[in-house]
């Protein structure tokens, strides 16, 4: 690709968002990479190391992805690009050895929990959950007093939905000494805003459904590492358990990537606005967004982030007859501009009460709404909120 990893690294992660996974530079070679749609590659005799041989080993548009993704995440190998970002958490799942211990967020994304609920129940692994902000108690359960140490931590921060702040680098230097590996999710911060793996993670997990595709039009996911044996063992599992990218999500992914650096610095500076204004609405009686001074995680995330994100999570107070739930649906559905839907990391401002799924944890409060910021403008969003909350006094 047109990128070398030295020239990567010179460069701002804003200018390899556009650069990186270019087609080399030839006279009249494509700006753009082609998309490559084969099931199979020409080829005789046994396969040799770099051999894409079937479409279920490689293709071509997954390239300069993986590529891009991998330099953006300061990897030294390609990232690898599954079908989902469930298929990514599958894929991650499958490093924990038979009896091992799996430590993870009690908040974290529903999927990642309820997969690893399920595959503890079948007794692959032994699951332990906790508050991921709880260095002491995350310390304890890695390395417990009695019982066997973790094999894998898992990290999430921002949590999902609570935006707990993990302390990446003390757990991950914890999990190390207790021989355990390090997944973390970065979904909601991307790479331009956390780098797992230079805080000390083994592997780093995207939904790149979420920010990286940026456009709510693909399901993807993708796990990125430096460690060449566990790039091997995630590679196996993707082509045995077959969770590979269609190609052309793979190029709508990449050509949402280009503009990764704008809708971060767009919607986070819209989240810090609307983060602020909530805290001071009556009609609000709790929120949670890391760029709040007053957030419990506020320092931890200035230590390891280079922003805050762009979802913001509010608990609303109960109005008249209507209970928090109540009045939390109330406002989801007396919006005009918000959308209200699942996921989050596209152009437009999605927001939904979180309890609304069965998967959720009941620890997740019943009031509780979740706003993914988009690249709208900020004005009009908050126009939007301060009606629908207005209307709770009607």
């Amino acid at each position: 690709m047109s990128l070398s990893e030295h020239q990567a690294a010179a460069l701002s992660a804003e200018t390899v968002v556009v650069a990186a996974g270019r087609p080399p530079r030839k006279r009249d070679e494509p700006v753009n990479p082609p998309i490559v749609l084969s099931s199979t590659y020409f080829g005789t005799g046994p396969l040799a190391d770099g051999d894409r041989g079937y479409g279920r080993y490689s293709n071509p548009t997954w390239d300069p992805f993986e590529d891009a993704l991998a330099q953006l995440e300061g990897a030294d190998l390609p990232a690898l690009l599954y079908a989902s970002g469930l298929a990514a958490v599958s894929s991650a799942l499958s490093l924990i050895p038979a009896g091992g211990v799996l430590v993870m967020p009690s908040h974290s994304y529903a999927g990642s929990l309820v997969m690893a609920t399920e595959l503890a129940e079948k007794g692959l692994f032994e699951l332990r959950t906790v508050d991921i902000a709880d260095t002491d108690a995350v310390l304890e359960l890695i390395a417990p007093s009695a019982g066997a140490p973790a094999s894998m931590l898992w990290l999430e921060s921002p949590t999902n939905p609570m935006l707990g702040i993990a302390d990446i680098r003390a757990l991950t230097a914890a999990a190390h000494d207790a021989g355990a590996i390090v997944v973390t999710d970065n979904t909601f911060s991307t790479p331009l805003v956390q780098q797992p793996l230079s805080l000390g993670s083994d592997v780093v997990l995207h939904s790149v459904t979420k920010y990286l595709a940026g456009h709510s039009d693909v399901v993807l996911g993708a796990l990125v590492t430096s460690d060449a044996k566990i790039r091997a063992q995630l590679l196996h599992h993707r082509i045995i358990h077959g969770g590979i990218a269609g190609p052309f999500e793979a190029w709508l992914a990449l050509r949402g990537l280009r503009t990764l650096a704008l809708r971060i610095e767009r919607s986070q500076a819209s989240a810090a606005v609307l983060a602020e204004r909530l805290s001071r609405h009556p009609r609000i009686e709790g929120i949670r967004y890391p760029g709040l001074a007053t957030d419990p995680g506020h320092e931890r995330a200035k230590s390891q982030m280079k922003g805050f994100g762009s979802v913001i999570c509010i608990q609303v107070a109960p109005a008249g007859s209507r209970g928090g739930a109540a009045a939390a649906d109330a406002v989801v559905h007396g919006l005009h501009l918000w959308l209200p839907a699942t996921s989050l990391g596209g152009v437009e401002s999605l927001i939904e009460r979180r309890r609304r799924h069965a998967a959720e944890p009941h620890s997740v409060p019943e009031n509780l709404v979740r706003l993914s910021v988009g690249i709208e403008n900020v004005e009009d969003l908050w126009a939007d909120l301060e009606q629908a909350l207005k209307a709770l006094d009607g």
